[in-house]
């Protein structure tokens, strides 16, 4: 089954990379936008989705995989909303900026930045290929 390739967003104020590192494991929950819940439930096992950290400093930091996909988000006291788990995969060698994602000609596209307000978002394959290359790291 081919590997799909996802985007997540959060404040490294509330929860960076490095933690989910430390916990070696998270539930991803809390989102409450119906596209973004779309995309947790479009999430299949060992999907990779790039870490990315919001407001302060933008820019992806680093890689996870889904290891539970979506479920009832336990954290919504109404409506159907959707949570997934998260592993670490490895930090990115190189950060990867917003601005840098912005300049880059094949990424200009990037629901990143098409969508920019949305949580969750989907990578295409050449997308996150463009993003390992600019962060110097291998899968």
């Amino acid at each position: 089954m081919a590997t799909n390739y996802f985007l997540a967003k959060s404040e490294p104020s509330v929860y960076p990379f490095s933690q989910l590192v430390a916990d070696k494991r998270t539930r991803w929950d809390g989102v409450r936008n119906f596209e973004a819940r779309n995309n947790l439930r479009a999430m299949k096992l060992d999907d990779v989705v790039l870490f990315y950290h919001s407001n302060e400093g933008k820019e992806i930091v680093g890689l996870c995989k889904v290891v539970k996909t979506a479920y009832a988000d336990p954290t919504a006291e109404e409506g159907d909303w959707s949570a997934v788990d998260l592993a670490p995969i490895k930090p990115l060698k190189t950060a990867v900026t917003l601005a840098t994602i912005k300049a880059d000609p094949e990424l200009g596209e990037m629901l990143l930045v098409k969508r920019s307000r949305i949580s969750v978002v989907p990578v295409t394959a050449a997308e996150f290929r463009r993003v390992m290359a600019l962060g110097q790291t291998k899968l």
